[in-house]
């Protein structure tokens, strides 16, 4: 196994965020949106401040937008938005398929366009998975698995296995994202099960550890980090938790918390820039963020009208 075919430590550099964590969000509404319509909605929360923009796991290619429109679309949108603000941006682009062949298809298409991640479903199956992981590592190419499907066989307790399997099998086949809880959003999990996501997907030496669920050692050598991706449920005004549970090395997603902003997407997509920001910087000045949470970003508010309004 090859493992990530990109890595935290490479994608870090590749984007040039360096110690806080990465900030998306998905498209909203994640079906349903003309072309053009598409495009502005992932150039007002990239031009906003976020780092990511999303394809939802369930757009790949209808009548009412076809993938290819879809990436040219986002894609100027990503371009605009990086001359916008001199960052560097990117749009997964969702290269979800009936067949292999139009998997890679798509994602030729969005590597020529210049993107610099690609996205696929948990759904396509593991040895689809594996092969675009590889495609994804020769072709220099950021891989975000979004990991729908997933509860038809870990949700259930009496049957099935846990998340943390499948956490370890990605990290083996070679995906670079991976959604794996909130804590304090709307998906499963309480603060030690998703810890133990974590830890599987980001540390060097498992060790045994039965309150996050680590029942075995496990040495992934030279294997590089997956990024986790915390999205479902979130908004800014839980940075604090945030932060405090998931750590720096994690991706959070803010759909409806971004999109849902009354002042607009890009006011939605700053009110979670200042956010994350003013918190980063309460926490290395070594304030107890965790308690003055709430009143950080109430400070913060009185200087950003779209924080005060969210």
């Amino acid at each position: 196994f090859q493992g990530p075919a990109t890595g935290l430590i490479v994608e870090r550099e590749r984007m040039d965020k360096f110690g806080r964590p990465f900030l998306g969000a998905t498209v909203k509404p994640k079906l349903g949106l003309s072309g053009k319509n598409y495009g502005r909605v992932v150039y007002e929360g990239l031009r906003g401040g976020l780092d990511f923009l999303k394809d939802d796991e369930n757009i790949n290619s209808q009548p009412f937008l076809r993938w290819k429109e879809r990436f040219l679309y986002s894609m100027e949108a990503v371009n605009r938005s990086i001359a916008a603000t001199g960052e560097v941006k990117g749009h997964y682009m969702n290269v979800t398929a009936a067949t292999m062949e139009e998997m890679y298809e798509r994602a030729e298409f969005a590597k020529q366009l210049g993107t610099i991640i690609v996205m696929i479903d948990l759904v396509i199956g593991y040895t689809a998975i594996q092969t675009m992981g590889i495609w994804a590592r020769k072709n220099d190419m950021i891989l975000h698995l979004h990991r729908a499907g997933n509860s038809t066989y870990s949700r259930q307790k009496i049957h099935g296995m846990n998340f943390r399997v499948i956490c370890k099998w990605m990290r083996m086949a070679g995906v670079d994202h991976i959604h794996a809880g909130t804590v304090v959003g709307k998906l499963e999990g309480d603060p030690l099960m998703i810890k133990g996501f974590y830890d599987t997907l980001l540390e060097p030496y498992l060790k045994v550890n039965l309150p996050l669920g680590i029942f075995f050692e496990q040495d992934w050598a030279s294997l590089r980090k997956v990024t986790p991706v915390a999205s479902g449920g979130i908004h800014c005004g839980q940075m604090h938790q945030l932060i405090q549970y998931l750590g720096n090395d994690v991706v959070l997603q803010f759909g409806g918390g971004t999109i849902g902003h009354p002042d607009g997407i890009q006011a939605g997509a700053t009110a979670n820039r200042v956010a994350l920001e003013s918190m980063v910087i309460a926490r290395n000045e070594g304030r107890d963020y965790k308690v003055e949470g709430p009143q950080i970003l109430r400070d913060a508010a009185k200087t950003c009208g779209p924080l005060q309004t969210a």
